[in-house]
């Protein structure tokens, strides 16, 4: 049986849904609001490892996972990107030859966007080419706080030095 919570985090409120078979969502949810309450048990292990991980003492999270019914080729980028390392980054293109579709490289985007569990499974990680952050269903500047929370040397924001 699916079951889910909110939980409000220093990144805003994520909404988590999963069963017996593993986690199947987490979405930050936006509004002013987070309407909390009990955390069902099946999902306890994952609110508390967000938390960790939000407030940077967790860099792996150890969590079943059910992608259900998604493609098989949405699954093989989003089991790639579970090999990223935190706090390094790759590009759109790198995973698509890692999966063995160099020319996949705009549904490897796709893929990206179509990833119902953010945050666990590191979509914000992907980054283009050149260097630029590109594209994340969440916006860029939760991309960037993601990044600048895994690598603050590489992804802190410079400050204006003639204001």
């Amino acid at each position: 049986m699916l079951q889910q919570t909110r939980i409000p985090t220093s990144f805003g409120c994520f909404e988590i849904a999963g069963s017996e078979l593993g986690i199947t969502r987490v979405n930050k949810v936006e509004g002013d609001s987070c309407p909390g309450g009990a955390v069902p048990e099946l999902l306890r292990e994952c609110a508390s490892q967000l938390e960790e991980y939000f407030s940077g003492q967790r860099r792996e999270f150890d969590l079943k996972l059910d992608w259900g019914g998604a493609p098989d080729f949405y699954k093989s980028v989003w089991e790639q990107l579970l090999l990223i390392p935190y706090g390094h980054t790759t590009s759109y293109s790198a995973i698509a030859e890692q999966i063995g579709h160099p020319d996949a490289v705009r549904a490897v985007g796709l893929a990206n966007r179509n990833n119902p569990i953010a945050i666990i499974v590191p979509c914000h990680r992907v980054i283009g080419k050149s260097g630029d952050l590109q594209g994340y269903f969440y916006g860029l500047d939760m991309k960037r706080r993601l990044l600048e929370l895994e690598n603050p040397k590489s992804f802190a924001r410079q400050g204006n030095l003639f204001t």
